[in-house]
């Protein structure tokens, strides 16, 4: 047959990109230090590769400029060179620097190899078998009473993670642990605090019982904590975004919060938690603002976190109003998020007691056990059996 006989085919991209952008409106506004949050916008990076498709999914990082359509520029400029050849997850690292559009990705790709061989995330990267992990849920900053009744209304939540914002702190606490007195409970300054007015309110942080204190200086002025021995751990939130700041932290922080948003994917977490732990400081893992599923099917970066942090999704709604189960945070089935995404309920979502079992393939955390900080105070889960996952602010 003669060439000009044979039909001209294009060649077929090695990865095919889709992008999505979703809108979650918040059923509450939701308050931090400087910042008052009433929706979330998601980024949705879906790659397919021979017929066979992964997600990944990214909030970005509000302080560092990340929207829907500086991730979504991001990763479009990528999609040459996904089309020319595959891209490898450690190769990522040095394509997209840390942050949401690079953090989709990443998760797109965990998500694509776990489907092709049908092993679980937590399998490939070599983790041993997931273990439950104490989950702390995140109450905003609001009025003491308000902040009260939060915390009771988290029924079931053993662990509490406080908002502050430098004002009015002292009455939120003492409201907080009077409502709940059974509860662990942590702090979390967004950087609202100096050293000084921080040592201000200790002896109230002590009265009222507090694990945790987390970012409680601003970012460049980590310096501030050093020469003083604080009686509560202290843990590095926005101080320490990706690998490459973990020696800063080093003799100022007991913990660092890893949050694939900032980091930039899990590929990047799990290097993150074995870095923290040869400097001798201890793993969390948060992430909040965008829909729990991304955690659910991949593997936790936190093998060896001393606990994990969810911010309730029931607090979310689909764009149309339609409510979000407000079950799933009991579900055990490990492709929950499919059918919460689709604004459906399952059979399945009101099995789970309320300590969630860790499907095959999910990362969710249930019952807490015992651990020690060096201070002697309670961290959570001991890093003997070293295990997973999390989410907030």
């Amino acid at each position: 047959m003669a060439s000009a006989d044979v039909p001209f085919r294009h060649p077929r991209p090695a990865m095919q990109l889709h992008i999505d952008i979703e809108r979650w409106p918040f059923k509450a506004p939701f308050r931090i230090t400087g910042h008052t949050f009433t929706e979330s916008h998601v980024i949705v990076a879906t790659l397919t590769e021979e017929g066979v498709s992964g997600r990944g999914e990214a909030a970005g990082v509000y302080y560092r400029g990340d929207s829907p359509q500086s991730m979504a520029s991001q990763l479009e400029a990528m999609r040459p060179l996904l089309e020319r050849r595959p891209v490898t997850r450690e190769a990522l690292r040095s394509l997209l620097p840390p942050g949401g559009a690079r953090n989709a990705l990443d998760c797109a790709l965990w998500d694509l190899e776990a489907r092709r061989s049908g092993m679980p995330a937590w399998r490939i990267a070599g983790l041993d078998a997931l273990e439950p992990l104490a989950t702390t849920y995140t109450v905003g900053a609001d009025t003491a009473e308000a902040m009260a009744r939060t915390a009771v209304s988290y029924k079931g939540a053993k662990r509490l993670k406080l908002k502050l914002t430098g004002a009015d702190d002292v009455a939120r606490l003492r409201a907080v642990r009077a409502a709940r007195p059974d509860a662990w409970i942590g702090v979390d300054a967004n950087q609202a605090y100096d050293a000084v007015s921080l040592r201000g309110i200790l002896h109230e942080l002590l009265e009222a019982d507090v694990q945790l204190i987390e970012q409680p200086v601003r970012v460049g002025c980590e310096r501030e904590l050093a020469g003083f021995d604080w009686p509560i751990p202290l843990a590095a939130d926005e101080s320490v975004q990706s690998l490459e700041d973990l020696p800063t932290a080093v003799g100022l922080f007991d913990v660092v919060n890893i949050k694939l948003d900032k980091c930039g994917g899990l590929t990047e977490a799990l290097a993150m938690v074995a870095e923290i732990r040869r400097l001798g400081m201890r793993p969390m893992v948060a992430a909040w603002r965008a829909p729990r599923w991304r955690w659910r099917r991949h593997a936790s970066p936190a093998q060896g976190a001393i606990w994990s942090i969810w911010t309730r999704r029931c607090s979310l709604r689909k764009t149309g109003g339609q409510p979000l189960c407000t079950k799933r945070e009991r579900c055990t089935a490990p492709m929950a998020g499919e059918c919460r995404r689709r604004g459906e309920r399952r059979p399945d979502h009101d099995k789970g007691a309320r300590r969630m079992r860790a499907a095959p393939g999910s990362v969710v955390a249930s019952r807490s056990c015992p651990g020690r900080c060096r201070h002697g105070r309670d961290t959570g889960p001991s890093t003997g059996a070293e295990n997973p996952s999390g989410s907030s602010q």
